[in-house]
């Protein structure tokens, strides 16, 4: 179920963006870890509408259970080179390349976009079943814009073990074998919930 979209009441007008100083890692099992930052960006949710507006945002159909069906939510990809649709994006990648480079050892260079329109639009469970990610630590940043929805991880094969609600310019990083020893999940809900964009940045060749 939609509603509308509802800024918050503590965001800047102008867009900027912030300090990672404030980073806050948690250890998971099997390697993994993530990094959280509530609000790294000012000004998330002018930048939201920018988004909506101007990223060519497109619908795809994939095979499941021997059938095309829709996937459900609206994406677009920026590969390698490719210029971002707001500098303030391009900003946050290379920042985020500064701030890993000790741990990653190599810049992000490629962002994916979801457009989570209402509550019916979702992504399932799933990690990295391509590219190096299946096979070597690496990292996924997200930054989330608009309404916060609920991410869920939890382990390969066992049960929640991490809820985080994500939006008005929240920082989520999944690091070591995140991608391949734990998955992450955005629910279907059936609560109004208004839209929300995720944004990942990734290294190459990790899908």
């Amino acid at each position: 179920m939609a509603t509308a979209f509802q800024p918050s009441l503590f965001d800047a007008p102008e867009i900027a963006v912030g300090s990672l100083d404030a980073l806050r890692r948690t250890t998971l099992s099997r390697g993994a870890w993530i990094d959280v930052l509530p609000g790294w960006f000012s000004g998330a949710d002018e930048l939201f509408g920018r988004l909506v507006r101007e990223v060519p945002w497109r619908a795809e159909r994939r095979e499941m259970y021997d059938r095309l069906v829709d996937v459900p939510r609206l994406v677009c990809t920026y590969g390698v080179d490719a210029p971002l649709p707001d500098p303030a994006l391009t900003e946050a990648r290379d920042l985020l390349s500064r701030h890993y480079a000790a741990e990653l050892g190599e810049p992000f260079v490629t962002a994916g976009c979801c457009f989570y329109r209402d509550g019916n639009d979702s992504v399932a469970w799933h990690g990295d079943t391509l590219g190096r990610g299946s096979r070597h630590d690496t990292m996924v940043a997200i930054v989330s814009f608009g309404s916060p929805r609920k991410l869920l991880l939890r382990p390969k094969g066992g049960s929640v073990e991490q809820t985080q609600w994500l939006g008005h310019g929240d920082l989520l990083v999944m690091g070591g074998s995140c991608q391949r020893t734990w998955e992450h999940a955005v629910p279907k809900t059936s609560r109004p919930v208004g839209p929300r964009i995720s944004v990942q940045f990734r290294p190459l060749n990790v899908f």
